[in-house]
């Protein structure tokens, strides 16, 4: 069957921000709200725009002039066989032709340049707020939805400032100066030649809300289109889909969202084309009631022939920017979508944020308590019930139990990667959510079972826990974690470029680098979920044997299911079904008939229970 791709909205339980999600209601959301908060990232930039302003203003007069020297010439020039006359109209026809094209360049230089800003500026925006939502937002949410908003959403904004917000002055200032014209030249024949134009605005609320609502669908239709390139092409999607031969099924579902896309895009660049077309019929009407009615005062020896071609060609300039005008507010519906699923992000609170007053933290010798904690990711589904104990400082505290147990969920606890609905975790008997987030997680190193490594070199990716490291340091970090001489061993040693998500490493290799990468952080907390999973017995010893002295004056909390990595620890906590079940060092667990007993028996057998007792 294919994987489902549609998107909806989630909660994160209590005291938790909720995400809302695409509104499908189909409904136009253009209000005054809206326009002002768009308008919000246009005011940096405001003396380009004046400036584009007044460079629409001079445009507007220049492009009144060749069709009144045409007057000239048919009127004057002609009939009086002045060709010194004619010359000079036609030599300042061309001149106004070539000033209208050099202010047509700096106009666009000058939308260019607001225009690209202001999506500069959106997506840093967008990249720095999605930096601050919590993890439950990103394990929850369609990676392709995300891509879609960062990219193609925020890059179709840049029209709506070169197509929608400029034409919009330009199309103004053109009706007002050649609305002026025609009423000065002869305000009976503009009567006439405007009465056609309420034609051209009736229908224009219909269209832009159709176009809206096919603009939002097609936008949705992009990102799950992105979701299914993501899961399926990266490296990780791409084995699962080559090795369960699913590569068909896959395909399938692509072409099912790129035909339902190229559906809604067709069907959006058709939308009015029929509207457009009956103005296009009107725009004609205008030209011949002008010549009827033109023709009979010319007739009555009112009207010169140059009076009338150049009402007409001004008539044409008025009704070009009335069908642009109205098309426009077609397109400024368009744009609210694109602006709405924006906003849409932007209006999610991050969740876990500074408190006011929050201040920083030095972990170094202080003691982790968890006090009555729960915690749920959604509200009839808690994770954690009541959860209470203590991580003396410079001690080694184990956590095991069987998977879904809660234990990773406890340790993500700590570095406030969620927050718990009740209880609280304080460090030196202060409230977690009293210190600064980015002290606290300075404070602390975290070593996962899933590895992850950026595409570059070795060192690159060790740098990236601490840039200034010298290369002394760096090697002392990869020693202690039993990777140097494998490192060496590589024909680029430090410079080998790992791969995508480090394809080229082992599973091993990889973790082990993830390791020395926090011991070159060094913080005061060091928490390892399943961090030795990926080694073999040799340097799961080796590492075992380093973190012994690493952990001097630090406080060490570990998750492993195998036993024999935490044998050692200072204490061990059992945990089941989101509660502590027990709690003690190895052998006064062994003494005990519980689940760790039971474990162990699982693990070594009952013949080395008998020997450990």
């Amino acid at each position: 069957m294919p994987r489902d791709i549609g998107g909806g909205g989630f909660g994160m339980g209590p005291g938790h921000a909720k995400f809302k999600f695409d509104d499908e209601s189909g409904k136009t959301h253009l209000s005054k709200a809206l326009l002002l908060r768009i308008l919000q990232y246009f005011t940096p930039y405001w003396k380009p725009a004046l400036l584009v302003i007044a460079v629409l203003c001079v445009s507007a007069v220049l492009g009144l002039l060749p069709p009144i020297l045409i007057q000239q010439i048919i009127d004057r020039a002609l009939p009086e066989r002045n060709l010194r006359l004619l010359f000079m109209f036609v030599l300042a026809s061309l001149a106004t032709t070539v000033v209208s094209g050099l202010l047509g360049v700096l106009q666009n230089y000058l939308n260019s340049f607001i225009s690209q800003h202001i999506v500069h500026d959106m997506k840093n925006q967008m990249y720095r707020h999605l930096q601050r939502m919590p993890l439950q937002f990103f394990s929850s949410v369609r990676q392709g939805e995300v891509i879609t908003r960062m990219t193609s959403d925020i890059s179709g904004v840049q029209g709506v400032f070169n197509s929608t917000i400029v034409n919009f002055a330009s199309n103004l200032f053109i009706l007002a100066t050649t609305g002026a014209a025609l009423f000065l030249m002869n305000w009976k024949l503009a009567l006439l030649g405007i009465i056609v134009v309420p034609l051209f605005i009736v229908p224009t609320r219909k269209m832009g809300s159709l176009r809206w609502k096919l603009a939002k669908q097609t936008q949705e239709k992009f990102a799950e289109q992105n979701q299914v390139v993501q899961e399926t092409l990266s490296l990780s999607g791409y084995l699962l889909m080559k090795l369960f031969t699913r590569e068909d099924q896959e395909y399938h579902t692509f072409q099912r969202t790129n035909a339902e896309a190229t559906r809604l895009q067709i069907r959006e660049s058709l939308a009015g084309r029929w509207f457009m077309m009956a103005l296009t019929t009107f725009t004609s009407v205008g030209p011949m009631l002008i010549y009827l009615y033109g023709g009979y005062l010319f007739i009555q020896g009112e009207l010169t022939v140059g009076t009338i071609v150049t009402f007409v060609a001004l008539l044409g300039r008025l009704y070009s920017p009335v069908m642009q005008m109205t098309n426009l507010y077609v397109d400024i519906k368009r744009s609210a979508a694109l602006f709405e699923r924006i906003f849409d992000y932007f209006d999610m609170e991050p969740g876990i944020t500074d408190q006011p007053g929050a201040r920083p933290l030095e972990a170094a010798g202080r003691n982790i308590v968890f006090e009555e904690v729960s915690f749920a990711y959604q509200p009839d589904k808690p994770a954690l019930h009541g959860v209470s104990f203590t991580a003396p400082a410079g001690t080694l505290t184990a956590l095991v139990g069987p998977s879904g147990a809660g234990k990773t969920t406890i340790t993500n606890l700590i570095p406030r990667l969620y927050e718990a609905t009740s209880g609280r975790i304080t460090i030196g008997g202060t409230d977690l959510r009293d210190f600064t987030l980015a002290s606290l997680r300075s404070q602390i190193g975290l070593v996962t079972q899933d590895t992850y490594l950026f595409n570059g070199t070795i060192r690159d990716n060790l740098l990236y826990a601490s840039p200034d490291a010298t290369p002394a340091e760096v090697e002392e970090a990869c020693r202690a974690a039993y990777i140097h001489d494998f490192i060496m061993g590589l024909p680029e040693g430090y410079e080998t470029v790992v791969g995508n998500r480090g394809i080229k490493l082992s599973g091993g290799e990889k973790q082990r680098i993830s390791i020395a990468r926090v011991l070159l952080k060094n913080p005061p907390v060091i928490i390892m979920d399943e961090a030795t999973s990926s080694l073999d017995t040799l340097s799961e010893h080796y590492i075992q044997e380093a973190m012994h002295g690493l952990l001097q004056n630090k406080t060490g909390i570990v998750i492993a299911h195998r036993l024999s990595t935490i044998i050692s620890a200072d204490q061990i906590l059992v945990v089941q079904a989101g509660s502590i079940v027990q709690q003690g060092r190895h052998e006064e667990l062994l003494a005990e008939d519980g689940i760790y007993r039971d474990l162990y028996e699982t693990q070594f057998g009952a013949g080395s229970l008998t020997k450990q007792v």
